[in-house]
């Protein structure tokens, strides 16, 4: 049996994919669940091969949820985006359902996932999501989710003082404390607005607001003082980045 979870907030939609699965008694639906938080918990306890899931959701959206799971399983997305969106899509490789959803379309999703159903491409199908939402999330990042203990912390990125990378994960420092994230700094980059977070060193990134004064160390380098109090090292080309967004 394939075992497979359902995540989608309107009722509706995972109707219809119960009834399209009728026709499939090698898939099993083990959970159906209407959030991200209920995915990823679903997600933990049954260990699915499969996940029909939603992008645009309440609470945590598709991508967010994504994020938070160790082991990720194959996806198949269900979405009402655009045109522009469906070609991202189709750039990397992972399969969607475009809503409505048609019967047709619905069983060549499926074919797609039994030729691909195998081990040797799990990892496969991670990295191709997580450049999915790379390519989806350019337009900008407005909040960042993370774990925190059995927890799931949601920051917007109003709250954020400051970013510093630590071996394959991100310090998120905030208000609030500080927070990791498994993700790079070049991909923070590329997501956070450019006026609002400049990347003043290899590994730390500031918000623009939260800079205090810069005071001088040795030639060619600075400080960067926070009204947190937090002092961050500032590099050469850090340097003239953020003289060009602050105007000095």
């Amino acid at each position: 049996m394939i075992k497979t979870i359902l995540i989608d907030d309107e009722p509706l939609a995972r109707s219809i994919l119960l009834e399209y699965l009728q026709s499939h008694p090698d898939f099993e639906v083990v959970a159906e669940c209407n959030d991200g938080f209920e995915g990823v918990k679903a997600i933990q306890q049954h260990k699915p091969d499969l996940v029909f899931l939603d992008i645009q959701m309440p609470k945590l959206t598709g991508f967010e949820m994504l994020e938070l799971l160790d082991d990720q399983p194959h996806i198949i997305f269900t979405t009402a985006f655009d045109e522009f969106a469906i070609k991202a899509f189709e750039k990397n490789a992972i399969d969607y359902l475009l809503k409505p959803i048609s019967p047709d379309r619905f069983e060549k999703s499926l074919d797609k996932f039994r030729s691909n159903f195998t081990t040797s491409t799990e990892t496969k199908a991670k990295k191709t999501s997580e450049q999915l939402q790379e390519s989806m999330e350019e337009q900008g990042l407005e909040r960042i989710v993370v774990k925190n203990g059995s927890q799931i912390k949601i920051i917007p990125v109003q709250q954020i003082n400051f970013l510093e990378a630590y071996d394959d994960y991100v310090k998120i420092h905030t208000t609030e404390g500080m927070f990791l994230k498994n993700k790079t700094m070049s991909s923070f980059e590329k997501q956070l607005d450019a006026k609002q977070f400049v990347r003043i060193h290899r590994s730390f990134m500031i918000k623009v607001d939260q800079l205090a004064k810069i005071e001088p160390m040795e030639k060619d380098s600075y400080i960067a003082i926070l009204h947190s109090g937090d002092k961050v090292n500032i590099s050469k080309s850090g340097y003239a980045r953020l003289k060009q967004v602050i105007g000095i």
